[in-house]
């Protein structure tokens, strides 16, 4: 299934910049739910729960006029994430991607409640930095995210990066 963050129904909340992707084979859309549902612009899940948490596909971002660094953005996340969850620990980051179009790659692991039941989870996040063509001053950060038990984060970790490559600015005007 192809998709665009530009007009479509599943979108919730709108990216700073348009873009479009790839869902893996068998990942369903989804409107995004809990407390970051207004900033995420478009969430997918996986089709077969884990012990009762259904992994996740998420992607939200935003215009950044100052000089933080992926690193600290990421730095950021983690330190939301830790408003919410308990034992959050970043255990992998590294910067992936070329001085014209910068990326980081985190994985983060914590502890949280869904529904009723406790899960060790881990989110495994791709933060992608693009420049303003029209105001260079400002770039869009867009940070894709996937969500999953641990038992179940190497299983669906392959779908997750199959579609963080498939994942581009959207050029063409119109659909």
């Amino acid at each position: 299934m192809h998709f665009s963050t530009e007009g479509g129904p599943k979108v919730a909340a709108s990216l700073p910049v348009p873009i479009e992707f790839r869902l893996p084979e068998g990942w369903l859309p989804a409107r995004p739910a809990g407390g970051d549902a207004p900033a995420v612009a478009f969430a997918a899940v996986h089709p077969q729960p884990d012990a009762g948490f259904t992994a996740n596909i998420t992607v939200d971002g935003e215009y950044r006029s100052d000089t933080a660094t992926l690193a600290e953005l990421a730095d950021e996340s983690v330190e939301r994430l830790r408003e919410v969850a308990e034992s959050v620990a970043v255990t992998y980051r590294r910067e992936v991607g070329s001085a014209d179009a910068p990326a980081l790659a985190q994985r983060v692991t914590f502890s949280a409640v869904a529904g009723d039941k406790r899960h060790d989870l881990v989110q495994s996040q791709v933060y992608l930095s693009m420049p303003d063509i029209e105001e260079p001053h400002k770039r869009a950060v867009v940070r894709l995210a996937l969500t999953a038990t641990a038992a179940q984060h190497d299983t669906v970790l392959g779908d997750f990066q199959d579609f963080v490559r498939t994942v581009r600015p959207r050029t063409e005007v119109g659909d």
